[in-house]
Order: C-alpha cells, then sequence, then structure tokens
C-alpha cells in the first residue's frame, strides 16, 4: 500500500530497532530506540528512498 510518511517512517523505524528481536529488559530496548536516533544520519539513503511521494499518474484518453 501507499502509506503515508509518517507511517513509513514508523514502518522503517520499527523494522529496524525490534525486527525479529525480543528485549529481555526494558533498558535494552530504550538503548536501541537511542542508539537508531542518534545515528539516524547513516539510514540517509534508506529513508531518502522511502519517504518520497509515490505517485501513479493516470492517463485520461
Amino acid at each position: 500500500p501507499n502509506l503515508n510518511l509518517i507511517e513509513r517512517l514508523w514502518k522503517f523505524t520499527k523494522k529496524k530497532i525490534v525486527h525479529n528481536e525480543y528485549y529481555e529488559q526494558f533498558d535494552l530496548f530504550v538503548n536501541k530506540v537511542n542508539n537508531y536516533f542518534e545515528n539516524m544520519a547513516q539510514y540517509k539513503p534508506e529513508l531518502t528512498n522511502i519517504m518520497t511521494q509515490k505517485f501513479e499518474i493516470i492517463k485520461l484518453d
């Protein structure tokens, strides 16, 4: 589906932080979240790719 921008960002963030990973302690989860946001610049190429509007052009005859 063509998700709106915040939904795309949330999906990407969730994938990077919790994808197939269980955190036994909440502190480990918090550290992972903080690390993600502190190093978000490393994800710039991926984020640039997913954070664009995607429109389908319909040609009317």
